[in-house]
């Protein structure tokens, strides 16, 4: 790549826009991810009477919504963050690439 076509995008506010809202939303769901999975892991480590007591009178466990629970969550924080990069972060990145010609 050109060093001058990169030191362009480098200087774009777009970019900078980019890289500062992206890097923000990543590490916040990030944070989140980790919360949900290691607190999971904390439970099942920590306190298995709560992960093995049933839910009412049926044999399921509260290890098992939990544990779908911690699937599901990764699954929509996934689309969360793709529906979000299709709408804002392809924006930006077709403005840069109209204002820097690459």
């Amino acid at each position: 790549m050109d060093q001058d076509i990169v030191e362009r995008v480098k200087n774009d506010p777009n970019y900078q826009k980019l890289k500062r809202i992206r890097s923000r939303f990543g590490w916040t769901l990030t944070w989140a991810m980790m919360i949900v999975y290691y607190g999971f892991t904390l439970l099942v480590a920590f306190n298995k009477e709560f992960m093995g007591t049933p839910i009412g009178n049926s044999v399921i466990t509260w290890g098992i919504p939990l544990g779908l629970f911690v699937i599901v969550f990764t699954v929509v924080i996934t689309g969360i963050y793709v529906r979000r990069a299709n709408r804002e972060y392809d924006e930006l990145s077709d403005a840069i690439r109209a204002k820097v010609g690459a």
